[in-house]
């Protein structure tokens, strides 16, 4: 079954300067499901909102451009590995790894 991806923003840390509320640090989340398991890993972005870049006030940004910074920062391959993380926590909950395990010692 296909897995649905979906970035949540948890937090973002702010300056004064240059500009009031600029945006330096950003908490998030990647949450995987395939309809029955979830799995999720959470990163942190810095620097999202570069200096020279068209500002936006705190209090007018959205969840979706936060969002652009975030995955612009990471790329396209650091997005398919953090899925890729998620994928393989899914597949660990549908196909649970074989560890070993200890067997008494057949001379006891």
């Amino acid at each position: 079954m296909a897995i649905t991806y979906t970035w949540t923003i948890n937090s973002m840390y702010t300056m004064p300067t240059p500009e009031p509320d600029f945006v330096v640090d950003i908490t998030w989340t990647l949450t995987g499901t395939d309809g029955t398991n979830t799995a999720s890993i959470s990163g942190d972005t810095q620097k999202a909102q570069v200096e020279g870049d068209t500002f936006t006030p705190y209090a007018d940004l959205t969840e979706a451009q936060v969002l652009s910074w975030v995955q612009d920062d990471l790329g396209e391959n650091g997005i398919a590995n953090y899925q890729a993380n998620v994928d393989g926590q899914i597949n660990s909950i549908v196909n649970p790894p074989v560890g070993p395990t200890v067997e008494p010692l057949p001379w006891s």
